[in-house]
């Protein structure tokens, strides 16, 4: 099992004039830890606080953390369909690829924070729209890292020339992802399309509603007969480790314990959604040395 860490927020203690070396500086701890990924949101607006907080670009973030970094994989949980043209994100995705030598996850949704899409000028259809939005998108990507230059035409969309030149690192394309918790469309579009799924949970959605989404996506990809196990699950999780358990953190056994739980029931990667330890020094030196070790040792099921 694996264990990632979700970025959200970016309002810390020394202010906005040493935003950009507390973040390199982060994501340098976050791979010494020995985490295996490193993801932000992609908003436009902060919406775990009040929307005036400092909020990154997303992509813009992660190049920045990559060239600050080796090893630890980046992506975005996730990229609305709705925030870029399919075509540029994959050059986006591409270039990210390339740069950070093959590290980056290829995150994308059907996008939700209405109020930044209205405070920018994005158009925000329905929800129906989206996922058919979303669709094309995942088409026009398998395609142009497919080296396919033919014409495309879609509803939505039409390509001419889908050139993606350079191509990514990662064959045979950066790894998919797509984020949700529906239980017809999403899995649908996961079974079909993508290499990874994430599961947002927060708020919390229980435990039983976890079995069961993954129960209902195993049915998908049974409907098309592609194995469930190539299907990398992930899920966001709000876990603040101490070492005491102070009121609300988990001591280092507490967090091995819930991953071991959720690996049981095929979970791959538990992403850690912290809002405030970012520069706490002993969280990271307590995943370094406690539980990412204890972690990796795990065995999840069904692989």
């Amino acid at each position: 099992m694996q264990i990632g860490l979700q970025v959200t927020n970016f309002t810390w203690p020394e202010g906005q004039a040493h935003l950009g070396d507390n973040f390199g500086l982060l994501a340098q701890r976050a791979e010494c830890a020995g985490l295996s990924s490193l993801w932000v949101m992609d908003h436009f607006f902060q919406n775990v606080g009040p929307a005036e907080k400092e909020m990154l670009e997303g992509w813009s973030a992660l190049a920045f953390a990559a060239a600050c970094t080796n090893r630890i994989k980046l992506g975005t949980l996730v990229t609305g369909v709705t925030y870029r043209h399919p075509a540029i994100l994959v050059k986006t995705a591409t270039t990210l690829d390339v740069l950070s030598h093959g590290r980056t996850y290829f995150g994308i949704g059907t996008a939700w924070h209405e109020p930044e899409h209205r405070g920018l000028g994005v158009p925000f259809p329905p929800m129906t729209e989206r996922f058919e939005r979303l669709e094309e998108a995942l088409q026009i990507a398998l395609q142009m890292w497919a080296g396919d230059e033919a014409s495309y035409r879609g509803k939505y969309y039409q390509l001419d020339r889908p050139l993606n030149s350079p191509q990514a690192v990662q064959k045979p394309h950066p790894p998919i992802l797509i984020g949700g918790t529906g239980e017809r469309k999403t899995p649908r579009l996961v079974a079909r399309y993508a290499d990874a799924w994430n599961i947002p949970n927060v708020p919390v959605l229980g435990d039983e509603q976890i079995k069961r989404k993954l129960a209902i996506m195993q049915e998908h990809c049974q409907a098309i007969g592609r194995p469930y196990e190539q299907i990398e699950k992930s899920i966001l999780e709000t876990m603040h480790v101490s070492r005491d358990g102070r009121p609300g953190t988990v001591t280092p056994s507490a967090a091995i314990e819930r991953c071991a739980f959720l690996a049981s029931l095929g979970i791959d990667q538990v992403i850690l959604c912290m809002f405030s330890e970012y520069y706490d020094l002993e969280t990271f030196d307590l995943l370094a040395t406690e539980v990412i070790p204890a972690v990796e040792k795990i065995e999840v099921a069904g692989r």
